[in-house]
């Protein structure tokens, strides 16, 4: 699935006209991530990525049948072009960092029903000719680093294919609703984050036995619980950008 905040300028692998590109692995991948205040999120994660993230859903418009589709996100920021995890060098401060994250530059764009193409961002600065390691050997074959990332990337799309399916089922249930984020600063002004969906705890109490029965044996019940626990990491985020405002000697907008 190529972002377009994250895949800048994606290109499909080509063993031809790429056959000298090498990665740069030394290179902090994640600087990519600047500006980015939320990333998409596949289910398989939600786990591991409640115990750090927000994981809230958002809109992702209609499919060609014309069924509502979302895209869980994990939040990095609490406004537009806010990353409060990723450190001036590079690092992540976090334990857990998302899955198309640590795949960038790379992705998987789809070609048509069954066919899928290896894409890269060409604008990520980690890419050379001279320098890394490379992605085809002398013979043209793709090398042990791109096999494996290869690997990777697929197993995150048939993931992200999985989650769609989560996501479209769980608002035929009406489970996910609007939300809104309220908090008070510490100097009395109000803040708030709106415009995402979240888990509608009395709709989930007015499921039949049958219904939830199904969402416990699928595991979208463990989703729902992740995600209903990440929830409190929204005022831990807020709390994040106060305390890194405070330390530069700034005031909050």
């Amino acid at each position: 699935m190529i972002t377009p905040d994250l895949h800048k300028k994606p290109v499909g692998l080509d063993r031809e006209k790429h056959k000298n590109l090498k990665l740069r692995r030394e290179l902090s991948n994640l600087r990519a991530a600047a500006g980015l205040n939320a990333l998409f999120l596949t289910g398989a994660e939600f786990g591991d990525a409640c115990k750090e993230y927000p994981i809230l859903f958002l809109n992702a418009g209609q499919d060609d049948q014309g069924k509502t589709q979302v895209a869980p996100v994990a939040v990095f920021g609490v406004t537009q072009g806010e990353n409060l995890f990723l450190q001036p060098d590079g690092r992540w401060d976090a334990y857990y960092v998302p899955a198309m994250l640590r795949a960038y530059p790379f992705t998987m764009a789809r070609l048509d029903a069954d066919r899928y193409v290896v894409v890269f961002d060409e604008s990520y600065d980690g890419l050379s000719e001279t320098e890394g390691q490379a992605f085809f050997d002398e013979q043209g074959e793709p090398t042990e680093m791109l096999k494996e990332l290869r690997q990777f990337i697929e197993n995150i799309e048939v993931e992200i294919e999985r989650t769609r399916r989560a996501g479209q089922r769980l608002m035929e249930l009406k489970l996910l609703q609007p939300k809104r984020f309220d908090a008070t600063l510490p100097d009395g002004s109000p803040f708030a984050v709106d415009g995402f969906l979240a888990l509608d705890e009395e709709r989930l109490a007015q499921l039949s036995d049958a219904e939830m029965l199904e969402l416990s044996r699928s595991g979208l019940l463990a989703l729902l619980h992740a995600h209903q626990i990440s929830m409190s990491n929204m005022r831990r985020l807020l709390d994040r950008r106060l305390a890194l405002q405070a330390a530069a000697g700034q005031t909050v907008n």
